[in-house]
């Protein structure tokens, strides 16, 4: 009898797509389904302990490597905060160089981030921008 445990959604899982939360099973999830199939075996010919500590050691792994694909995001989303807090105050120019401004907010996406100007005009941050420091002395947007 083989299992399908892609198909199960923990409770309080936290995913940002549906396909990511699909393939979550927490370890009750997956208790009760060995259960039902401990329950629902053939008498006759039961299923060898082997393969049950195969099926727990598999998913074990499986559920570390989500363990660290959510850290892993989790880096990943500060790492875009402290880029788009240190493009503040610096001078940018889109691609075509026809965008060009001091930055006065970046807003970020699940996609990328978009640096907002002085002027209101916005410029997608992504390859071939332009980004230059504050001229000297002066350090930034000032806080209060």
């Amino acid at each position: 009898m083989n299992v399908d445990m892609t198909t199960s959604i923990p409770a309080g899982a936290h995913q940002s797509s549906s396909a990511q939360s699909k393939a979550m099973v927490d370890y009750n999830s997956f208790l009760k389904l060995l259960i039902a199939q401990m329950k629902n075996q053939d008498p006759t010919q039961p299923m060898d302990s082997t393969q049950y500590v195969a099926q727990l050691a598999t998913f074990s792994q499986v559920e570390q490597s989500m363990q660290a694909n959510t850290k892993l995001d989790q880096i990943l989303q500060a790492s875009s905060l402290s880029q788009a807090t240190s493009l503040i105050g610096h001078s940018i120019s889109s691609l075509d160089g026809e965008v060009s401004g001091i930055v006065k907010e970046v807003r970020l996406f699940s996609d990328g981030m978009v640096a907002v100007l002085e002027s209101g005009e916005q410029v997608l941050v992504g390859p071939g921008i332009s980004i230059t420091a504050p001229p000297a002395g002066d350090t930034g947007p000032a806080t209060t």
